[in-house]
């Protein structure tokens, strides 16, 4: 692993996301480019926020949110803010939080260096490699950074790191970000900070648009200390989440939803080695999935990858190009996991894409 400091931005399109390939002409695509479990939001989830519309007249209420989030994770109220979706927290901690030295841990999300770029900082970056398995070691990170920035598990590589070695990265005077949008995908939600208020410093977002398919109505929240929490709030706008989004975020945290996601994170990791047994059988021809995978999606390097994309444009699949994420170059894809039939779906099409190369 390596520091890179003061990298440019120059390079990576940091504002480039999954969704960039299912607009417009690859609206028809089958979507393996966006992190978003399949059929959801379900039923009884529609149902919840479609009731909330009758009180469309009145101003948005999230004391009832903020406390539900509160209980799910054995905390204070004072220690949730409600955010419309996980992306606003960033911008908040971009624009609240006075840093001289912010350090994102790389390949990750992009979105916590655009907002602190936007928000004037300079952002260096410590380069997590392929050939560690993406995996953090704390002492790479500057010691004189006041905010680091890191993903667990983390979007692209879908690495989960230990909750020991993440928490090693805190110090007194230093904000420690930890991104856990995709944290309840992982079974019985292993390696999670969110609740834990031994910590100093700690900052841990959470996103409810992944598992329940809510990308479209923007929720999540950022659980931390009061006074971290208090900056944050003020920072936002009034009545920042709508009254539809609190209704899903109190559907999302009862017992019920959190029995069906944990359910659908033991069906992720079975449809997830699904994809990965299959793409094994690709070795031969340059391909290699980065792991172990633990999130639901994966990372893979493949040869051409540029061109084997567009090819499967051409059958019909959409998948998330990768050297938009500092760290990662052309040569790497990022899959989300689907049910078996489109994996397999998938597969076939690859193994065509993949022809114009083979021999």
């Amino acid at each position: 692993m390596r520091t890179d400091d003061g990298v440019p931005a120059g390079g990576y399109d940091l504002r480039h996301h999954g969704d960039a390939e299912v607009r417009g002409d690859g609206s028809a695509l089958v979507d393996l480019a966006v992190n978003v479990r399949a059929d959801t939001p379900p039923a009884w989830l529609r149902k919840r926020i479609a009731d909330s519309l009758d009180s469309l007249a009145a101003y948005p209420d999230g004391r009832a949110a903020r406390a539900a989030v509160a209980a799910r994770h054995g905390l204070p109220a004072e220690r949730v803010l409600l955010t419309a979706g996980a992306a606003e927290a960033f911008v908040l901690l971009a624009r609240a939080l006075k840093v001289r030295r912010p350090v994102v841990v790389h390949p990750q999300f992009t979105e916590p260096e655009a907002a602190l770029r936007d928000a004037g900082h300079t952002v260096d970056r410590v380069l997590l490699r392929a050939a560690d398995g993406f995996r953090l070691d704390p002492a790479d990170v500057p010691e004189d950074a006041d905010l680091v920035v890191i993903g667990n598990p983390t979007n692209p590589t879908s690495v989960l790191h230990p909750a020991a070695a993440i928490a090693r990265l805190a110090r007194p005077g230093r904000t420690l970000v930890v991104d856990e949008a995709f944290m309840d995908a992982v079974p019985g939600e292993r390696e999670a900070l969110a609740g834990r208020t031994d910590v100093p410093g700690l900052v841990v977002l959470r996103s409810l648009t992944k598992t329940w398919g809510l990308a479209g109505l923007r929720i999540g929240y950022v659980l931390s200390e009061p006074g971290i929490i208090a900056a944050l709030e003020r920072a936002q706008p009034l009545w920042p989440v709508s009254t539809p989004a609190l209704a899903a975020a109190v559907a999302c945290v009862e017992p019920r939803a959190l029995a069906e996601a944990a359910r659908a994170a033991h069906l992720i990791t079975a449809e997830r080695a699904h994809l990965v047994a299959g793409l094994a059988s690709f070795s031969g021809r340059g391909v290699r999935v980065a792991g172990p995978a633990e999130g639901p999606f994966v990372l893979v390097r493949v040869e051409g990858a540029a061109g084997v994309r567009r090819r499967l444009r051409e059958l019909g699949y959409a998948v998330r190009r990768g050297d938009t994420f500092p760290g990662l170059d052309e040569e790497w894809l990022r899959l989300a996991v689907r049910d078996p039939g489109t994996a397999e779906g998938f597969l076939r099409a690859l193994e065509r894409a993949l022809a114009p190369r083979a021999g």
